[in-house]
């Protein structure tokens, strides 16, 4: 495995049925490094991020994959894996919060409990650790057994991130994560983004520029070039290269909200 590298990505095509959504991808993602990848919508960056926990194949009836998408070295899709495991490792936050309807501290012991059985302290240690991670655990450690649909929306997200770290998770994929928050919320997600890049893989979709300039340190740049056409990886870059010195004027003019 090529030192450095997380998931690699060639030749990647992607299907919804017949229609092909997007083509001829090639991309390396690092370890412990936060990548944005931007575009406008309709361009499958969200397709594109389901790619790497296989969730696609919950969402389209029938959806076929091209090329090859490796995390560590194995191919998902061409060799027999886990898919339950799979999406342990490779964790998924939503545009949305989407806690359980149930208690904050029954929302992060639930995916560890579908793993392997756990005495009561640890899993008390276990929500205490996952909840200090996503910068969490101040705020609600007197208020665990009471239901998460009562904190804040940003809260709510905090603790989706929390239920992901909770299972070892080992990359986190963020669908526009902050997109349904206030100012102060966005910033308590990305401030936490950049502490746990130390640890985890982060690859995030988000529309807002400003936010991919600010949180990540690779970008990548989706694009489709004419209405029906599978959208194609137009750049992929340094962040601050991208957003000072893109070398595409495509890129450029996207940035610079010429379109999209």
């Amino acid at each position: 495995m090529d030192d450095g590298i997380k998931i690699k990505v060639r030749n990647y095509g992607f299907y919804y049925g017949t229609v092909k959504v997007l083509v001829d991808i090639d991309m390396d993602i690092l370890k412990n490094t936060i990548t944005a990848i931007i575009g406008p919508s309709g361009c499958g960056k969200s397709t594109f991020l389901r790619t790497f926990n296989k969730m696609n194949e919950l969402m389209a009836n029938i959806s076929t994959v091209e090329g090859e998408v490796r995390i560590d070295g194995v191919d998902i899709y061409k060799e027999n894996i886990d898919t339950v495991d799979l999406r342990r490792r490779v964790g998924m936050v939503f545009q949305r919060p989407n806690p359980f309807p149930k208690t904050i501290y029954e929302n992060v012991v639930y995916g560890p409990r579908l793993h392997k059985k756990y005495r009561k302290q640890e899993l008390d240690s276990l929500v205490e650790n996952s909840l200090k991670k996503a910068a969490l655990w101040d705020e609600v450690k007197s208020k665990l057994h009471t239901p998460a649909l009562d904190l804040s929306g940003g809260q709510q997200q905090r603790l989706c991130i929390a239920r992901v770290l909770a299972v070892d998770s080992e990359v986190i994929l963020m669908d526009e994560p902050a997109s349904a928050l206030d100012p102060i919320s966005t910033q308590k997600i990305e401030d936490l983004m950049d502490e746990l890049k130390d640890n985890y893989t982060i690859i995030i979709v988000t529309h807002n520029m400003q936010q991919a300039a600010r949180v990540s340190q690779k970008t990548a740049f989706l694009l489709m070039e004419q209405f029906g056409e599978p959208a194609k990886l137009i750049e992929y870059d340094d962040t601050n290269k991208i957003f000072t010195n893109p070398g595409d004027k495509r890129t450029e003019n996207y940035i610079t909200g010429r379109f999209g």
